[in-house]
């Protein structure tokens, strides 16, 4: 059997020939990045053999064969997460409460008795909000007692190196083991956050009792090991509800510790949309406000008056960075923002600051992408219909970088980062999802948008992107102007919530069946709309 070396990690595994890099690397335990499932059609398994880059997920191993690979551990190291959203003030009510009672701790929830611990241990009294994104993992150790976070932790979700959206993961789960390997995958990450967490905090993970999961349907399916296939098929059902407590054993916590599961909205609008709708008040709220989550999904929540409307719809992954030729994440070396003053443009990575400073620009991330789309477009070098203009039909000296690349235009940002006219293709198609769900939405309850008063865009991609870019690609009608807020993280916000309040809650389980649950893909407009939002 030939040998596998992966150079930068010094470990080698044996396998039969004709296996592929990609699966050597998964036997190898090493981290390569394949958001299409092996496909071969997003190029972010690239390694270099022999001195040549090829994608791990096509070159097949006939004899021993050593790989370089990227150094993905450093590239989560600087990875930026958003950690936290806006907050708001509520009663300390926890579901885990201690009494010490004859020379023992007896640790209650909800009121009874889940368990004793010898000697007093009531000083001590934790728990863990988790925020489960698709492509990062939030999470949070609570003081029970006082509300405090006592340490924050964030990480990319390794499952994003099997299936970049949720769709990919459904599929890849209903292989044979797939849905344990991403279960394990998100479960190792999270023992390893928990570590870290303790250890800051200075805290027993055995003084943890109760974790919340907030995420999407399907995240909450994987962290679970509950199969997700139904997500993927008529009449999309869930095999979960959330609302619900369930054994924390694996997490090796508490012996007695529990995890409890926000409800869910529908099989693509989640808990991490219910704990956003917590974290800003949605049902509170007078007038008409337009929530939305901007990811590889786009979830959208319309309020008016208190009554509630939530749709999804398939953005892809386009926003984090995948299938775009210089996509990556939002980590070190990253083209985060970018503008046009005239005929000049200038940029920042994260990182390194205007143009890089010492740090090389590696690549575009989502908030420099619709930066970057938005100013082209402001500009006339994209037309509306997508197209990078002809030469010399704007006048702008800018035009200079459009060089030609595999027999089309594109536009250079440096001489090795640039954007091709395939990639504002995918932002046309991730941007018109969004634009299209809000439109029918508010189609759907006779509104347009001029009566909307305010937009809050959550998530931590959301939270680093700029108004002007979401106007100028056409993502927000023009309508939103002056009155759109970026409000953060607030599935984490929402989460901490109900782990600090257990009204919340009865709350939440009570409002969620009265959300108006709108199914955009079964509406006879759905194409019409979407081909016409296409367009800047």
């Amino acid at each position: 059997m030939p040998q596998v070396f992966f150079a930068n990690e010094n470990v080698s595994v044996a396998v039969e020939r004709g296996t592929t890099v990609l699966e050597a690397a998964r036997l190898a335990g090493i981290a390569l990045e394949s958001p299409c499932n092996a496909t071969g059609v997003c190029g972010k398994c690239k390694v270099a053999i022999n001195g040549s880059e090829t994608l791990a997920c096509q070159y097949q191993v006939e004899e021993d064969t050593s790989v370089e690979v990227r150094n993905y551990a450093e590239d989560n190291r600087s990875l930026r997460i958003l950690t936290e959203g806006g907050g708001f003030v509520f009663e300390h009510k926890p579901f885990i409460a201690k009494k010490f009672l004859d020379g023992k701790t007896l640790v209650y929830g909800g009121g009874a008795l889940l368990g004793e611990e010898p000697g007093d241990t009531t000083g001590s009294v934790c728990g863990l909000a988790v925020d489960i994104g698709t492509t990062t993992l939030v999470a949070a150790l609570v003081d029970l007692r006082s509300g405090k976070t006592l340490a924050l932790e964030s990480a990319l979700n390794p499952q994003a190196a099997y299936a970049q959206d949720v769709l990919g993961r459904i599929r890849f789960a209903s292989d044979e083991g797939g849905l344990q390997t991403l279960h394990n995958a998100f479960s190792e990450a999270l023992e390893t956050m928990i570590q870290s967490l303790t250890e800051t905090a200075g805290t027993a993970r055995e003084h943890i009792y109760e974790a919340v999961y907030s995420g999407n349907t399907t995240m909450l399916h994987l962290a679970c090991a509950v199969d997700p296939a139904p997500l993927g098929q008529y009449p999309y059902r869930p095999n979960l509800r959330g609302g619900e407590h369930r054994s924390a054993e694996k997490l090796r916590i508490s012996p007695f510790g529990l995890v409890w599961l926000p409800p869910v909205i529908s099989a693509y609008v989640g808990a991490d949309i219910v704990s956003g709708i917590l974290a800003s008040r949605l049902d509170e709220k007078k007038g008409v406000t337009i929530f939305i989550d901007i990811g590889t999904n786009g979830e959208i929540v319309l309020a008016r008056d208190g009554s509630l409307a939530a749709s999804s719809t398939a953005a892809g992954p386009a926003f984090e960075g995948m299938n775009i030729s210089c996509g990556m994440r939002a980590s070190r070396g990253a083209i985060e923002s970018f503008v046009i003053d005239g005929e000049a443009c200038s940029f920042e990575v994260i990182g390194g600051g205007p143009q890089g400073g010492a740090v090389e620009a590696a690549g575009i991330c989502g908030s420099g992408l619709l930066d970057m789309a938005g100013e082209l477009a402001r500009t006339g070098l994209i037309g509306k219909n997508g197209r990078l203009a002809k030469p010399g039909a704007t006048g702008n000296a800018l035009e200079r970088q459009f060089r030609p690349l595999e027999g089309k235009n594109a536009f250079f940002v440096t001489d090795t980062v640039y954007l091709t006219q395939n990639d504002i293709r995918q932002i046309q198609l991730a941007k018109g999802a969004i634009r299209c769900g809000i439109e029918m939405l508010l189609a759907n309850f006779g509104l347009d948008a001029a009566v909307v008063d305010s937009v809050e865009i959550a998530g931590s991609f959301g939270y680093h992107l700029r108004e002007s870019s979401l106007l100028n690609i056409g993502l927000l009608p023009r309508d939103f102007t002056g009155k759109i807020a970026f409000v953060g993280n607030t599935s984490m916000t929402g989460s901490i919530a109900f782990l600090m309040n257990t009204d919340l809650r009865s709350r939440m389980q009570g409002l969620v069946p009265n959300i108006d649950k709108v199914d955009l893909s079964n509406d006879q407009s759905f194409e019409r709309t979407f081909i016409k939002y296409l367009t800047f």
